[in-house]
């Protein structure tokens, strides 16, 4: 798929078969060794998860943030990934892509899309990764639902939801007043229903809900006991229980995730949402300098 769009692609060596480490493919300290190589690589200009995982808070520490600064790539992914882009961007003002990992998005969830679908994704992967222009709108799907109408435009900020409250709780966190007008965007998968409920909870009670000027949220996936009858509330309810009298849109069941193919949501650019039109809207480029012209850039696939 990568290739289709005009790339290529180099393998970083911890895809390598058999590489194993507890849940992970090598130690943190390996793992940001890597990832600081293709940092500071000046012929890599994007770099792809390959995976999500469980790794990327214990090497929060030895980016080479100067590296980025130096010289700002785009990275891909979501899940685990997401630490990476709120830190950076926190750290830098990198805009990081909540798009999809390479295996189980472009290898997995891309194949199993409508030949039209795919088509629409690349395209839009594309144009966001190589050209200078705002995309506008994303495309929509009837999927996506009005859960409290109303407009708003300001900064995209978000990732999975408990990795959200993971970044918060690390030295590397957003500073509070970056959520000021923000568009809260989250995902979730795994676990309990309540579980949710409680990240939404710590948000409202470290202020981020009473800062922010819209939502946006993902398909959820497998979360157990969701909307179950008289176990558990729908996603809906929790999330308007949760912002009470806050009077800011929320559009839902957006194609972002692990449900999968995910729509790329770029952390940091300034996006248009009306929730009651069901228009989510990107109003600067996500990159600078990237342009596609012969050779093509490379972009390397990496595990977390």
């Amino acid at each position: 798929m990568l290739e289709r769009m005009g790339f290529r692609v180099r393998r970083a060596p911890l895809l390598e078969a058999g590489r194993h480490h507890w849940w992970s493919a090598a130690t943190p300290v390996e793992i940001a060794r890597e990832l600081n190589d293709l940092l500071r690589d000046p012929e890599v200009r994007a770099i792809v998860a390959h995976d999500g995982g469980q790794t990327t808070v214990g090497y929060l520490d030895l980016i080479d943030v100067e590296a980025i600064v130096a010289d700002p790539k785009p990275i891909l992914g979501y899940s685990d990934i997401s630490l990476l882009h709120l830190v950076l961007y926190a750290r830098t003002g990198l805009v990081g892509f909540h798009a999809d990992l390479a295996t189980p998005g472009l290898g997995g969830a891309w194949q199993a899309a409508s030949a039209a679908r795919r088509a629409e994704l690349e395209k839009l992967y594309s144009t966001l990764l190589t050209g200078t222009e705002a995309i506008g709108a994303l495309p929509a799907t009837p999927s996506w639902e009005c859960w409290r109408a109303g407009r708003a435009e300001g900064r995209l900020i978000g990732g999975v939801i408990n990795r959200i409250v993971l970044a918060q709780a690390t030295p590397y966190a957003l500073p509070l007043e970056w959520f000021d007008g923000a568009v809260l965007f989250w995902e979730e998968m795994g676990g309990q229903a309540s579980y949710v409920w409680s990240y939404l909870q710590v948000l409202r009670h470290c202020g981020i809900l009473d800062r922010i000027s819209g939502m946006v949220v993902g398909v959820p996936y497998a979360i157990d006991g969701l909307g179950a009858p008289d176990a558990s509330p729908s996603l809906p309810e929790m999330v308007l229980d949760v912002l009470g009298d806050r009077d800011i849109p929320v559009l839902g069941n957006v194609e972002f995730g692990h449900a999968g193919p995910n729509l790329p949501m770029p952390v940091g650019i300034r996006v248009g949402l009306d929730a009651q039109q069901r228009t989510l809207s990107l109003l600067e480029p996500a990159v600078r300098g990237l342009g596609a012209s012969p050779p093509p850039p490379t972009l390397v696939c990496r595990r977390a």
